[in-house]
């Protein structure tokens, strides 16, 4: 089963015009990256209170918190994005949501990731035993240019801090696009981490390119790889973050007119698959 959500912060910053549009699209979830043109970690209680409102009043709730943990250099000091990161689940508990998005960390400048997977390594285990504590689920993303914007290295993230920490809060989000944009085969690298994705980002890419392609029309194979997540049982999130009139390192952006296109070309493969889906009519 795969519940449909959204980055929709791609459909604008008005968090209304946000769950109007989802409305109609039938998708009743969201993953708080951004209102209002401020990150999830940066916005006030008062800010939060409101949102929280407004998602009740209109029957959604939260696939995860999308913060941007881990997307800064391994070498910056680490207790101010600690403090950070435990806003990250303060907010989990106040949205009642059990997945919080983080990443592998950046390089710093002329570095080799040989020289730094320890340290990686070592910040991600601390973070996942506070998220064990706490009850909270860490999915981490393979974004470009971070530690685990590889297959390989992202397999072994999961093997290695699975040593330590039970699987029920440690988990890998798998983006398609993330691994055409950095160079992967998305297929090859669907089969080195499938065993360990426990949520999806959906966006399709063409190599080269500077925007993202609606579902089915780049080179992220992802017909194949919801036919095999069916074949799974996979049970979760599928959250669209099409991309569609370009990204960056803080997120991207769809548009109301095009963000229902991206919905819809996604659940004409899910349909193409057999996949069952939660689909609300707007």
């Amino acid at each position: 089963m795969f519940t449909l959500s959204a980055f929709a912060d791609e459909i604008d910053p008005d968090p209304q015009r946000q769950i109007d549009v989802l409305k109609s699209c039938g998708v009743r979830h969201i993953e708080l990256r951004s209102i209002l043109k401020t990150n999830v970690l940066d916005l006030t209680d008062l800010q939060i209170g409101e949102f929280k409102s407004l998602l009740k009043k209109h029957g959604f709730r939260l696939s995860a918190i999308g913060s941007p943990i881990g997307k800064v250099k391994i070498d910056e000091p680490f207790e101010p994005h600690l403090k950070r990161f435990q806003r990250a689940i303060e907010l989990a508990k106040v949205f009642e949501t059990g997945n919080i998005r983080i990443f592998s960390y950046y390089l710093p400048e002329h570095g080799e990731w040989d020289n730094w997977r320890r340290d990686v390594l070592d910040r991600m285990f601390d973070k996942a035993r506070l998220a064990e504590k706490a009850g909270v689920r860490l999915v981490h993303e393979n974004e470009h240019r971070i530690y685990g914007d590889d297959p390989a290295r992202v397999k072994d993230l999961m093997e290695t801090v699975l040593e330590q920490v039970d699987n029920r809060y440690f988990g890998a989000v798998y983006d398609p696009a993330n691994y055409v944009f950095c160079g992967f085969d998305p297929w090859q690298a669907w089969q080195m981490t499938k065993q360990w994705t426990v949520h999806f980002h959906i966006k399709d890419w063409v190599r080269g390119e500077d925007h993202g392609r609606l579902a089915g029309e780049g080179h992220g194979r992802i017909a194949e790889v919801m036919a095999d997540a069916v074949a799974r049982k996979y049970d979760g999130f599928a959250t669209l973050e099409p991309h569609l009139l370009g990204g960056g390192p803080t997120g991207g952006v769809t548009g109301p007119e095009l963000f229902p296109k991206a919905v819809a070309a996604f659940k004409s493969i899910l349909d193409r698959v057999g996949a069952k889906y939660n689909f609300t009519p707007g």
